[in-house]
């Protein structure tokens, strides 16, 4: 569903991604964990065709997202680090403004429907975003992904600055997500988390993938320790 071939982005001369290869299946969550620079957002971008890759290809459903940029984005949604919404409107107004214009009409109740499955409780829904903290603001970044019936989603550090129960209960609805049948590649430094909701873990550093390790294989200390090794090198 996601895929990079040897997809490489640089500026001026500064290599900010180098040769990524990865495959991301329906059903799987994918953590980018590194530092600051590491590459994990550029990597994201190019997915999004924000920015165009300097080599290499971006798939999402094997469509090239620079040659296919329309159709690829019907199969996505993004969820930045600050989740972009009206802060006039209600919850349940932004959902039925970005549904619509991704060709989608929902009655009321339909609307109301997703916003409780993300997990918004239904007397948020009614209140104006502007009052909303940054957990609140995920679920109807989540809502709108359910709505929009996305294959593929791209979370950019979705759990920092979230309190450990937010966190917890944003873990729980990205494996809802998986267990639908979505992609999902997350950007984050929470090391706890990658392992608790991550199918697989990728290491990332100046640009490079340097490990690749299964969470199911793998305990909280260890993956901890590589993480830390890769970073002395």
């Amino acid at each position: 569903m996601l895929e990079a071939i040897n997809l490489s982005k640089s500026y001026n001369g500064t290599v900010a991604l180098d040769a990524l290869n990865l495959k991301i299946e329906p059903g799987e969550i994918f953590c980018l964990l590194g530092a600051n620079g590491a590459g994990k957002t550029t990597t994201i971008n190019l997915f999004l065709n924000f920015i165009p890759p300097s080599s290499g290809t971006a798939k999402i459903n094997q469509l090239d997202v620079v040659q296919h940029s329309l159709e690829t984005k019907k199969f996505l949604a993004y969820i930045p680090e600050q989740v972009m919404l009206y802060r006039n409107l209600t919850g349940i107004e932004n959902l039925e403004y970005f549904t619509s214009l991704a060709g989608e009409r929902y009655t009321r109740d339909q609307l109301s429907g997703f916003l409780k499955e993300a997990g918004l409780p239904a007397d948020a829904a009614e209140k104006r975003v502007g009052a909303y903290s940054k957990g609140m603001r995920q679920k109807v970044g989540i809502a709108i992904a359910i709505a929009k019936k996305a294959k593929a989603l791209l979370l950019d550090e979705p759990t920092s600055g979230l309190d450990p129960k937010a966190a917890n209960e944003f873990s729980e609805l990205m494996k809802k997500m998986r267990d639908s049948g979505s992609a999902i590649l997350v950007a984050t430094h929470d090391l706890f988390r990658a392992k608790e909701s991550g199918t697989r873990v990728g290491i990332m550093k100046h640009g490079r993938m340097v490990a690749t390790l299964r969470t199911d294989e793998i305990g909280h200390a260890d993956l901890e320790r590589i993480y830390l090794e890769h970073m002395h090198d």
